[in-house]
């Protein structure tokens, strides 16, 4: 019997490099390895894709592949061209299935390289080419999160950002403050003033935190529902308990004036308090050599005698004229004292004013730049006596790392876990 003749497959021409072979359209040329490689790897993902059911079709997946092989052909020939004259891929792989496909296509390359006979040499320029189209399709993650700030759940956002940084601000607070005092052991000259700069660092992240805080959701909320009593001497010590730290790692002296008499006094405590340690923590903050004034005193004499002056005051290189102008201003630009922001953001000080008007009064400032100047931030508050028989039993003393400025809200000290406000 004759034998029929046999079918004889022709084999695969043999790869050639890609710069003995001319750019060509994607999966036009049989000896180009990118479509060789690229072909047998979309295959694969569609298979893939086709087994479980999913939102976007096969057809659309198919397409945009294609697109995405493209992409990575054009980047594997261009990879020696001059930047100037870099292809840029389809806009429309600039998306997340985009950017999944070709993550899909890689995984698909490393793993059916061999079965196509890849050369070695060239499977470093692919992968190359492969990373190049990435770098280019991924998202521009400062214009999105612009647009989310600028969207209807911006300022949710911002507080969200500000809670995660503010919880282990707190942390980092009580056990720096807890290591300084020697509670865990003793420590030496160096140690104590390192963690007071970990302590005054903390302290003013926290203190951004709480402004950010603050400042969406108003900058004027008092926290006490009326009128409480409280005492001037613990509100102006607690202060200082709190910002001795930053004191002490900058070798500054602290002053406290307090009120001779009637230290019982009915009013705002906390928001008392919120405005008395930023005023402190920035003239701290500005005050290279000397001394920071804390104090309360009596003003209003007989005629008036609820009416408190609380003022801070130091004697730092002062604030220039032109400044005083915007200084309450929140997110504001200006540079202020010694070439600096006068406190981060801005929105420090814009809060305090809008407390201290919630509370009936008027926030001031005078300032004298140059030697010998200073600056004194000051306010007046009518804050009715307590009788002694309603005082009461005073407070019991606080425990080492425990402060009563505040038990709530942005510059709360405790180490319990803090309540988001909505």
């Amino acid at each position: 019997m004759p034998v029929p003749p046999q079918r004889l497959t022709p084999a695969p021409p043999p790869f050639q490099p890609r710069h003995s072979i001319p750019p060509h359209p994607f999966g036009t040329d049989v000896r180009c390895v990118p479509c060789k490689v690229l072909r047998n790897a979309i295959r694969a993902v569609l298979l893939s894709w086709g087994k479980r059911p999913r939102s976007t079709g096969q057809d659309e997946v198919s397409d945009l592949a294609g697109l995405v092989a493209s992409a990575i052909h054009q980047a594997y020939y261009a990879a020696g061209m001059d930047a100037s004259v870099q292809p840029k891929p389809d806009r429309r792989i600039r998306s997340s299935l985009g950017r999944r496909l070709l993550e899909l296509l890689r995984n698909e390359t490393v793993e059916g390289w061999r079965e196509v006979g890849l050369p070695d040499t060239e499977l470093l320029p692919l992968f190359s080419a492969m990373e190049h189209v990435r770098i280019t399709i991924q998202p521009d993650w400062a214009q999105t999160f612009a647009q989310q700030l600028s969207g209807s759940d911006g300022v949710a956002l911002l507080m969200d950002v500000a809670h995660d940084l503010r919880s282990p601000l707190t942390s980092i607070l009580v056990l720096a403050e807890t290591l300084q005092r020697g509670q865990t052991g003793a420590v030496n000259q160096g140690q104590h003033r390192q963690l007071g700069l970990i302590y005054t660092a903390a302290l003013g992240l926290s203190s951004v935190a709480s402004d950010l805080i603050e400042f969406a959701q108003g900058g004027d909320q008092l926290v006490e529902q009326g009128p409480t009593p409280f005492s001037v001497t613990g509100i102006i010590k607690s202060v200082h308990d709190i910002v001795r730290p930053i004191a002490e790692a900058k070798r500054l002296s602290m002053k406290l004036v307090v009120p001779p008499t009637n230290d019982q006094r009915l009013g705002h405590a906390v928001a008392l308090s919120r405005v008395l340690l930023n005023l402190t923590t920035n003239a701290l903050k500005f005050t290279d050599v000397g001394t920071v004034e804390l104090g309360a005193e009596e003003i209003g004499g007989a005629d008036a005698p609820a009416r408190i002056r609380f003022s801070v005051r130091d004697n730092g290189h002062g604030i220039p004229p032109e400044k005083l102008m915007t200084l309450f201003q929140p997110l504001r630009k200006e540079v202020g004292r010694r070439g600096q922001l006068f406190s981060q953001s801005g929105l420090g000080l814009a809060i305090c004013r809008q407390l201290v008007s919630a509370m009936k009064s008027e926030l001031q400032v005078e300032s004298r730049v140059g030697e010998g100047g200073g600056t004194r931030f000051y306010f007046d508050l009518d804050l009715p006596i307590v009788p002694t028989r309603r005082s009461g039993a005073r407070a019991a003393p606080r425990k080492s790392g425990e402060h009563a400025v505040r038990t709530s809200g942005p510059h709360a000290r405790n180490s319990g876990p803090q309540r988001r406000s909505s």
